[in-house]
């Protein structure tokens, strides 16, 4: 966030989001404070999506739902392309935040 924010890029943030019924989302990057993309890591290989990011782009209007999975192999397509909360390679995801 700080990177973007010292290119210029705009003023960037980084929030958690949970809600009294306990779903949550382990982060969500504003950009210029409007929610930009939501991002749930899963630590294995896992395929079910996360209902709360559907839940929280509802919620919060973000552009973008990741569901980052660090156990996939790079895929190489701009996940930034699509809207509807999808899942994505820990790998094709970071090497697109630079």
């Amino acid at each position: 966030m700080h990177w973007w924010t010292d290119r210029g890029l705009g003023n960037f943030g980084l929030y958690f989001l949970r809600d009294k019924t306990g779903r949550e989302v382990d982060f969500l990057v504003a950009k210029d404070n409007t929610p930009w993309f939501l991002v749930e890591v899963k630590s294995g290989s896992d395929r079910v999506l996360n209902p709360a990011l559907a839940y929280f782009q509802n919620q919060t209007k973000a552009a973008h739902a990741f569901q980052v999975v660090s156990r996939l192999p790079f895929v190489a397509r701009d996940c930034f392309e699509h809207t509807a909360p999808l899942i994505v390679p820990a790998a094709t995801f970071l090497s697109q935040l630079v």
